[in-house]
């Protein structure tokens, strides 16, 4: 594999997971990020990068110069006001360039509610809120300039994401934690070490145009997670509540969601064994870091 330039438009969590995954592999690489602030230098695991202003619709111009030196670009960056920024913003400048590998990060949102049955890559997309139509007015945008422009895109639909530093142990732990009971109310989740090992391996194992799911092996509602993480604390849960009672308009949005993801397509193309299959390898990990 030639030498990669990464270019992650944003850099957060996911990114950050990436890049310690390319590192643990010595991967030959260099970095390019964004933020939302000013462009600085930065430092991240002993690795020095350079990363730039981009907030809307402003950015700091010496961008365009290190996007078109890169090969390799990540998108994590949310919708805004039904907008793909980057695309909006970046369009002419990457269907100049020689890229030879897009990832947008999108969600399972997108799938809408399904009555707690599952779903895979084939199954219809009617998201209920507006994030998730966002994110599939993103997937569309991106795939329509995969189809009319040869940009090699592909899409990973994200279930929620968890790691050692977010995480439901942790909310328990500062009483932050809500458990909204729901009959039949399923999600799935994935760990983000998960997330970024896909994303290595999809550096060599690239097909452009495709979708995928990424999620673990165990759906399961709020309250079965809720109640394995107290077993494992051993802090008492809160008094349960119900959808209604959710201040937040996103958590209510989310709650309004219910349906399990498959992620078959993801483990035969990428040829991968999650290392975290379920929830309880995860947070037992967690639990163990932290105690």
């Amino acid at each position: 594999m030639k030498k990669i330039k990464l270019f992650c438009f944003g850099f957060g969590q996911v990114g950050k997971y990436f890049v310690k995954s390319l590192i643990n592999k010595k991967v030959d690489f260099e970095l390019v990020t964004t933020n939302t602030k000013k462009t600085t230098t930065q430092e991240f695991k002993n690795l020095k990068f350079k990363s730039f202003f981009f907030s809307g619709k402003d950015y700091d111009p010496d961008l365009i110069g290190e996007l078109n030196l890169s090969n390799k670009v990540l998108i994590s960056i949310s919708p805004k006001n039904q907008d793909d920024l980057v695309l909006k913003m970046f369009k002419f400048f990457l269907l100049q360039n020689n890229f030879d590998w897009i990832t947008y990060l999108s969600a399972t949102s997108v799938y809408g509610n399904k009555d707690g049955n599952w779903v895979d890559e084939n199954s219809k997309t009617e998201p209920i809120s507006s994030r998730g139509v966002a994110r599939l007015n993103a997937e569309n945008n991106w795939l329509k300039h995969y189809k009319n422009f040869q940009l090699p895109v592909q899409i990973l639909r994200l279930s929620g994401i968890y790691s050692l530093e977010n995480n439901i142990i942790k909310r328990l732990q500062k009483g932050k934690l809500q458990v909204v009971e729901k009959r039949n109310h399923f999600f799935s989740r994935i760990h983000v070490e998960d997330i970024a090992e896909i994303l290595t391996i999809s550096l060599t194992k690239f097909k452009p145009g495709e979708i995928f799911n990424i999620s673990d092996d165990c759906p399961a509602s709020n309250e079965e997670v809720a109640k394995y993480a107290s077993g494992l604390t051993s802090i008492v849960l809160p008094k349960k509540i119900y959808p209604n009672d959710l201040e937040s308009k996103m958590l209510k949005d989310f709650y309004k969601d219910s349906k399990k993801i498959s992620n078959k397509k993801m483990k035969l193309f990428f040829n991968y064994s999650l290392k975290y299959p379920t929830y309880k390898e995860g947070l037992k990990m967690i639990q163990n870091h932290i105690s």
